[in-house]
């Protein structure tokens, strides 16, 4: 295996994964492992769970898996509502089927950080906004975590850092370059442009290496999706990668 493609947080937006399928055919890959958070939102939750379900490549569940299959649907909130009522028994049954977490050579893919799917591994929240998280808050994460290779979503923020002779790699969303959460407070996470983003991860001269990749598409159409579902703050976030 010498060409991954990684890809994470593709939120329902199956135009956007469809455009980056395109481009990762001119590349060689080996490998596509897609890092959770496929789903959710209020674009094209069934359409993108049926081209998934089709794919021979390595697929772990995020944070809104759990929630899909997990919670109680009456708790769910807005992007997880809109997907769950437009899935089969059989279409949550893959997703709960999905791993956690999968080792593989040196590499752990991982949605959020070792041991939670809901936490941020390379960012800290502070005052609203995400910040590159500190060496040691990073290592604090890691916990003892042996693979040199991470390979994590969640946070939609494309980053590549090496930490503690760890290579850590997020490819950034497919499907959704900003939003706003509320926990661990309320915040906001901006990649600053509309792009669709995926990594390839490639062994050169005994070495792996990362590239990460933003890919142009029409990102209009689910805007207007968005908006006619009535979730203007993914309209903006689609539009414009801010909030």
């Amino acid at each position: 295996m010498q060409k991954i493609a990684v890809l994470a947080d593709i939120h329902g937006h199956l135009p956007a994964l469809e455009k980056v399928m395109g481009d990762m055919k001119t590349r060689g890959v080996d490998c596509i492992v897609n890092l959770g958070d496929h789903l959710s939102g209020p674009l094209w939750p069934k359409e993108t769970i049926e081209y998934l379900m089709k794919q021979d490549w390595l697929q772990i569940k995020g944070n809104h898996e759990r929630q899909l299959t997990e919670q109680d649907p009456k708790n769910h909130g807005a992007s997880d509502g809109y997907a769950f009522q437009r899935l089969s028994h059989t279409e949550l049954d893959w997703l709960k089927s999905l791993p956690v977490s999968v080792e593989l050579e040196n590499f752990l893919l991982i949605h959020g950080a070792p041991g939670s799917d809901s936490t941020y591994l390379l960012e800290t929240v502070e005052h609203g906004r995400a910040r590159l998280a500190t060496q040691d808050e990073i290592i604090e994460r890691l916990g003892r975590t042996k693979s040199r290779i991470i390979l994590c979503g969640h946070t939609h923020i494309p980053r590549v850092v090496e930490v503690a002779e760890n290579l850590i790699v997020n490819p950034g969303s497919v499907g959704l370059p900003a939003y706003d959460d509320v926990s661990p407070e309320y915040h906001v996470m901006e990649t600053g442009s509309p792009h669709a983003r995926y990594a390839i991860m490639e062994y050169k001269n005994g070495h792996w290496q990362a590239e990460l990749m933003a890919i142009t598409y029409d990102h209009q159409k689910a805007a207007e999706q968005a908006r006619k579902n009535g979730r203007p703050d993914w309209e903006i976030g689609i539009l414009t990668g801010f909030m």
